[in-house]
């Protein structure tokens, strides 16, 4: 059992830079694939970035790759996302995730993934 709680959204200008932080209690995160996903009303919850857990190989969304840095330390039970070159479309709830047994392609799809927490809101003002 993982329970997760996301932190360090906040109202940022187009262009500036955020990191997001994803705590785990419960079990550790390194037996865990580990996501990013983000969601805005009316639409469909939308990958942004994964860490595998037996590699660490990251993984990225087209809209933010270059952009979007996903790292974990499993020290510490954490997740972040370090997030530069901010954009309006990049405002939404962004919610971590984490997964068991879960690699490659699958790490896309918001089905595979056992745990999520609440959410924390992106705002990019233009």
């Amino acid at each position: 059992q993982v329970t997760l709680v996301e932190s360090g959204g906040g109202l940022m200008e187009t262009g500036a830079s955020l990191r997001l932080s994803c705590a785990a209690s419960g079990d550790s995160l390194s037996a865990f694939s580990m996501a990013w996903f983000r969601q805005v009303p009316e639409k469909e919850r939308e990958f942004v970035a994964a860490v595998e857990y037996s590699s660490e190989r990251p993984y990225y969304a087209a809209s933010v790759k270059g952009r979007f840095s996903v790292s974990r330390d499993n020290a510490k039970n954490i997740l972040y996302l370090e997030m530069n070159s901010l954009k309006p479309e990049d405002t939404a709830v962004y919610l971590c995730a984490a997964a068991a047994s879960v690699w490659g392609s699958e790490l896309y799809k918001t089905w595979n993934y056992n745990f999520w927490g609440q959410g924390t809101q992106v705002t990019v003002s233009s």
